[in-house]
């Protein structure tokens, strides 16, 4: 390839694999590469990675993109990271060893702490500084739950021999061989440590959570020059200067850049994302309030809800019950029939997120008979995650007291065109499908390219966003409020369902 083009590098950190994708300066994907790496399980709701093996996976699929593309180190103008967000990561400071397996956001061995925390009150002070309420989604308790539970780690902690990050700092960490310990303003709004008003570590809930400060990130935007590589990896140092969590980054990389444009971004789960602008606004439905992005001195706030399973829900039904063997299944036994038939799934295998924030939850598949088929189980699996996402956006609406009109989709599931459709005719929305999938990736690209001088900003990029399809409710009014009558009957099913 010509060396006259820049290309970005955007390093897509995700819960189950690692990808790299090579973008020109047209945002057009060059070439991709991704490694699945191993999920474990030590006990019922606890999720680890090992962040070697995150590592490993990034470091090469990075190395195989470049080589895919017919370039080299020095073709590379610049580095974009995406990470699954939530996730915790310690290690010693001088051998950069991992004292604990990294703790997933899907892991849920802290719900207990989180309904003391609730129960003595510190819930509206937790959501007035970080936006996000008590729950074992974040990182904070998981990072407590370290210091507490691997021997030693506290007292090496408040030395300031050990390192906290989430996925990007580990990242950062490693590319640069222990030089940089950084983390993003989109990642540190995750981790329920960091008041999204003062833009800082709040001394407050250190103190509540016993964190030192000693191991915490120095906090950036999300597009700037954070550091330059300094692995052998690469023939040249490259700088990685676009960081931001993967929602947030989906966000931009769908290019909602004004207040009221949506996203949603159907992965392992599903998440919502409404730009607010410059004014964070506090939900009365139980969404979060995060940080969608800072550039230069500008913070731009979003709503988010959280929806735990989304993709999930169908790969349970692959791997779990069998009932399919490829996921692209789902949407020829969903149109083989004309209605579920009265089967309801409420994908709750990891309790509920938005709106409801039931870590006691667990999932159903409510309304079977002997007539029921994998076909009905199915279409009742895609269903359920567009209910769970349809309850997120009549939120966000209230919320904000108006209609949202659009809303713009990515992730693996948006080539179900069933699913899709589904969820225009729920929220009466028109659902936008974009040319490029893989916004994720595009919106850690922008925020590198932002940074280097290859964009001016935002409002240059408007022209790259195309459409591929728009789904256009079609199903009658009377219909759907009947399903969502249904739909919210099952979900009180499932509600507390695991309280002893």
């Amino acid at each position: 390839m010509s060396n006259n083009k820049r290309y970005i590098l955007a390093l897509d950190q995700g819960t189950t694999s690692s990808r790299a994708i090579i973008f020109d300066e047209e945002s057009t994907p060059v070439s991709i590469s991704q490694h699945p790496f191993e999920q474990y399980y030590p006990q019922p709701g606890w999720v680890e990675h090992n962040p070697n093996e995150i590592w490993y996976t990034q470091s090469s699929v990075a190395a195989e993109a470049i080589a895919r593309a017919n370039l080299t180190g020095r073709d590379i103008a610049c580095i974009g990271i995406t990470n699954q967000r939530e996730t915790v990561v310690v290690w010693d400071r001088s051998t950069s060893e991992p004292v604990y397996n990294a703790i997933v956001w899907q892991d849920r061995r802290t719900a207990e702490y989180c309904s003391r925390l609730i129960q003595e009150g510190y819930s509206d002070m937790i959501h007035s500084k970080t936006g996000v309420i008590p729950d074992a989604y974040f990182s904070a308790t998981k990072l407590k739950w370290i210091l507490d539970n691997v021997a030693g780690c506290r007292q090496r902690a408040q030395r300031g021999e050990l390192c906290f990050g989430t996925i990007d700092s580990w990242l950062v960490w490693k590319f640069t061989r222990g030089k940089k310990h950084v983390t993003d303003i989109t990642n540190a709004s995750r981790t329920m440590l960091f008041n999204i008003h003062t833009l800082d570590w709040d001394e407050e809930l250190l103190k509540l959570f016993d964190i030192p400060r000693e191991i915490l990130p120095e906090v950036k935007s999300s597009s700037e020059i954070f550091c330059e590589t300094a692995t052998t990896l690469f023939s040249t140092k490259i700088p990685i200067s676009g960081i931001a969590g993967d929602q947030q980054a989906a966000l931009f990389g769908q290019l909602c850049i004004e207040p009221g444009m949506a996203k949603t971004t159907y992965g392992t789960g599903c998440f919502l994302m409404l730009n607010t602008g410059n004014t964070p606004v506090k939900s009365k439905n139980n969404l979060l309030t995060t940080i969608a992005w800072k550039i230069k001195d500008e913070v731009i706030y979003a709503l988010e809800g959280s929806v735990f399973v989304g993709g999930a829900a169908v790969q349970w039904i692959r791997d779990g019950l069998k009932i399919i063997t490829d996921s692209s299944e789902t949407e020829q036994l969903a149109n083989s029939i004309n209605d579920s038939n009265g089967v309801y799934f409420v994908p709750a295998l990891t309790g509920l997120g938005a709106p409801y924030w039931d870590q006691y939850a667990r999932g159903a598949i409510l309304g079977i008979t002997r007539g029921t088929t994998r076909a009905e189980i199915a279409r009742a699996t895609l269903e359920g995650i567009a209910f769970e996402v349809n309850d997120v956006l009549l939120s966000m609406e209230q919320d904000m007291n108006k209609r949202i009109h659009s809303l713009r989709v990515d992730g693996g599931a948006v080539a179900n065109n069933f699913l899709m459709q589904f969820q225009s005719d729920l929220g009466n929305i028109n659902v936008i499908r974009p040319k490029i999938m893989e916004t994720t990736a595009l919106g850690a690209a922008y925020l590198a390219g932002i940074a280097t001088g290859i964009w001016s900003g935002p409002d240059q990029l408007k022209s790259k966003w195309q459409i591929d399809k728009t789904f256009i409710p079609q199903i009658n009014k009377s219909i759907i409020e009947h399903k969502l009558q249904k739909w919210h009957k099952a979900v009180k099913c499932v509600r507390d369902w695991s309280i002893e």
